[in-house]
């Protein structure tokens, strides 16, 4: 639907706006007829704004797997393994069936830094990723390898950002 070649691409980096940029991107994708699915890994059961509007459009999914806690770097819980390990297997499924057009793995840079899914296991979903679909990693920790499979790369790096000066997060901006 989208062109003759797919590619991967992964946005990474600390700075605000990788989800974002994905979404714009699905957006983009879905005016133009494509079937967009967004897989997010760590995020559940928050009010996203992009999940009210998905509902609102036919053929832009997202499914969340996590819950609304942040996930322990150092300890996470066997609940968030779990739910991570449905995400994965759910975008394998995907990637089989060739489903969706364009896939965005949001977070699944998070996860695999955070040893919720291994590298190794999406480096092998990139591998059987059908020629025609876009694939799409996000999040913040993307190892070197992500990077290496990819066709585009793109860092969104902080300079500035008004959590510092104490802006809590906003409805409709943030979340």
């Amino acid at each position: 639907m989208l062109g003759a070649q797919g590619t991967v691409q992964v946005y990474a980096g600390d700075g605000k706006g990788k989800t974002t940029a994905a979404l714009g991107l699905a957006l983009r994708a879905w005016g133009h007829g494509a079937r967009v699915l967004v897989i997010q890994f760590m995020k559940g059961r928050i009010n996203y704004g992009e999940l009210e509007a998905a509902r609102k459009l036919e053929g832009f999914d997202i499914e969340q797997y996590g819950r609304e806690t942040f996930v322990d770097h150092d300890e996470p819980a066997a609940e968030d393994v779990a739910l991570a390990r449905e995400a994965l297997e759910r975008a394998r499924q995907v990637v089989a069936e060739n489903a969706y057009d364009l896939v965005i793995l949001d977070e699944v840079n998070v996860a695999a830094d955070y040893g919720l899914v291994a590298v190794r296991e999406i480096l092998d979903l990139i591998s059987h990723k059908p020629p025609e679909m876009e694939l799409v990693l996000t999040g913040r920790g993307a190892p070197a390898e992500f990077a290496d499979a990819a066709d585009l790369v793109s860092e969104v790096r902080e300079i500035k950002h008004h959590y510092r000066i104490g802006v809590p997060a906003r409805k409709g901006i943030e979340f």
